[in-house]
C-alpha cells in the first residue's frame, strides 16, 4: 500500500520504520530533512507541514492511498478533511475531532458535558481580567494552560514554575499579552499524583490499548527545570508501570472509551491514535489531557514493541474495521532524547552530531532521528530534540542499561541528555510516592 506520512519527528521516524516493516510504500512530507525518514522512502519532499495545498498536491501526484498524520498542528490546520476530499484515507481525526487536543476548553466542557469519569475543577477564559480574578478567589492551587496548542511548553504549575499568586497572574497576563496559544487561557486545579499516558488506537467506535508509558517532562534531572515535549520514557514488560495497577489501568481505558462515545455523539467521530495523559491519584486516575495523535516520545517505546502489521491496523482505523488482534512484544523500553544545549529555554541549532548506528544496534537499542537535517554527508541539529535511543529488553533496569550503552555512540559537544529516565533511582521515587498517596 502507498502510504503518505506528514511529519519529520522522533514518533515520525518510528511510525515510518513500522510501516516499513509491514511493507507499505512510503511518500513522506516533512519541514526538516529527517535522515532516517529519506531511508524509508520512495519519495519525500521537504515543506511546511501546514501547507495543505502542497501536501494535498504531493498525496494526488505519488498516488498514495492512506495518510498518516504525526504532528497536531497539521491535524488542526484540517489536512485530514482536505485529504479525505480528495479520496485519500486518513489514520488521524478531523478537524473537529482534533479540538479533544487542539482547544483544552472544548475538552474540559465535553466531559463536564457527558458526565466522564476524572475530571477535576476547571475554569477558562477569554479575557484576562476575568481569568486573574478568578485566581484572586480560588481556594487552591492551579496549573496555568493556553487553550490552544504550545508544543507542550505552555503549561505552568503553581508551586512548581510559579511560587506566588501574583507569578500565576504574570504568566497569565504574558499568555494575553503573547497570544501564547491563540485563544485564552484554563486554569485547572492543581492534583497530585503520578502522571501516565494510556495510548489507543480508535476507528469511530472501538478502543484498542497500547502499553502504558511514562513520559518526562521537564528539561533536567530529579525533574527539574523547564516543561518540553518530553525529555524521554519508559514502558514495562507487563505493559502496565510500576506504580500502577491492571484496575487503575481499566479505568483509564473506559474514560478513554466514554470521551470516544462522546465525540460520536457531537457529530466527531474520533479516527486514528488517541493519547491520554493522566495523573494516578489517591482517588484514581484524573484527567490531565488529551491528544489527538501519538505522543512524542511515547511513539517510541510502544511501535517499537508492536508485533502486529502497523498498515493494517492504520488502515482498519480509518475505516472503522478495528479489531483487538493487535500484539505488542512483552518487552521493557527505556527512551531518552538527546537535546540540543539549550533545549526547553532557548535551543542552539546548527551544531555537527555524529552517529554510529552499528555500536547503537550492538546495545541492544534503537535510534530514531527527529528534529535534525541532512546536509550533505553532515548531520546538524536543530532547535528541538534530535535523536531518541530507544534500550530494550525483558526488564527495565537492563533496557535502561542498554539505552545508556548506546548513547556513547552519539557524539556532540552541544547537546545534553536526561540520565536518570527508566533508572531504579527515579522509579522506586514514583513508587513511595503513590504508596505514600495511597496510605493517606
Amino acid at each position: 500500500m502507498k502510504v503518505l506520512t506528514i511529519g519529520g519527528g522522533g514518533r515520525e521516524h518510528v511510525a515510518v520504520e513500522a510501516f516499513y516493516k509491514s511493507g507499505a510504500e512510503i511518500y513522506a512530507v516533512m519541514k526538516n530533512a529527517n535522515p532516517g525518514i529519506i531511508r524509508r522512502s520512495t519519495k519525500y519532499a521537504v515543506v511546511d507541514e501546514m501547507d495543505v495545498d502542497k501536501i494535498c498536491d504531493f498525496a494526488k501526484k505519488t498516488g498514495v492511498v492512506m495518510a498518516f498524520i504525526g504532528p497536531e498542528a497539521p491535524l488542526e490546520k484540517g489536512i485530514v478533511d482536505a485529504l479525505e476530499k480528495i479520496g485519500i484515507k486518513c489514520a488521524g481525526p478531523t478537524k473537529n475531532a482534533a479540538k479533544i487536543e487542539t482547544s483544552k476548553a472544548f475538552m474540559r466542557d465535553l466531559i463536564t458535558k457527558y458526565e466522564i469519569n476524572g475530571n477535576i475543577k476547571f475554569a477558562s477564559f477569554n479575557n484576562v481580567n476575568d481569568a486573574k480574578a478568578y485566581v484572586k478567589d480560588v481556594d487552591h492551587e492551579v496549573v496555568v494552560k493556553p487553550v490552544g496548542l504550545t508544543g507542550g511548553k505552555g503549561v505552568k504549575v503553581q508551586g512548581e514554575h510559579l511560587h506566588s499568586p501574583e507569578d500565576v497572574v504574570e504568566y497569565i497576563d504574558e499568555i494575553f499579552k503573547n497570544n501564547i496559544g491563540g485563544t485564552g487561557v484554563i486554569l485547572e486545579e492543581k492534583i497530585v499524583g503520578e502522571e501516565f499516558t494510556q495510548m489507543a488506537f480508535c476507528d469511530g467506535k472501538k478502543v484498542v490499548p497500547m502499553p502504558l508509558v511514562q513520559d518526562h517532562k521537564r528539561a533536567y534531572e530529579g525533574d527539574l527545570g523547564p516543561n518540553t515535549g518530553g525529555m524521554g520514557s519508559y514502558s514495562d514488560s507487563n505493559h502496565l508501570l510500576p506504580f500502577i495497577t491492571a484496575s487503575e489501568r481499566n479505568t483509564a481505558l473506559k474514560i478513554i472509551q466514554d470521551v470516544i462515545d462522546a465525540m460520536a455523539k457531537e457529530g466527531y467521530s474520533y479516527h486514528g491514535p488517541i493519547y491520554g495523559q493522566f495523573m494516578l491519584t489517591s482517588e484514581g486516575p484524573k484527567i490531565i489531557e488529551f491528544n489527538a495523535r501519538l505522543g512524542d516520545p511515547e511513539a517510541m517505546n510502544v511501535l517499537s514493541i508492536l508485533e502486529t502489521d502497523f498498515t493494517d491496523i492504520c488502515y482498519r482505523m480509518a475505516t472503522g474495521s478495528l479489531n483487538n488482534n493487535i500484539k505488542f512484544c512483552h518487552k521493557a523500553t527505556v527512551c531518552k532524547y538527546v537535546v540540543p544545549e539549550g533545549y526547553g529555554v532557548k535551543p542552539v541549532p546548527g551544531k555537527e552530531i555524529i552517529v554510529d548506528e552499528d555500536g547503537i544496534k550492538d546495545s541492544g537499542a534503537t535510534i530514531y532521528y527527529a528534529n535534525v537535517n541532512q546536509k550533505g554527508k553532515k548531520l546538524l541539529t536543530d532547535t528541538s530534540r534530535s535523536i531518541a535511543i530507544v534500550g530494550i529488553d525483558n526488564s527495565i533496569d537492563v533496557a535502561e542499561q542498554n539505552c545508556e550503552k548506546a548513547l556513547k555512540f552519539v557524539k556532540c559537544n552541544n547537546v545534553f541528555v536526561r540520565h536518570d529516565i527508566g533508572t531504579k533511582k527515579l522509579i522506586q521515587r514514583r513508587i513511595t510516592h503513590m504508596q505514600q498517596l495511597r496510605s493517606i
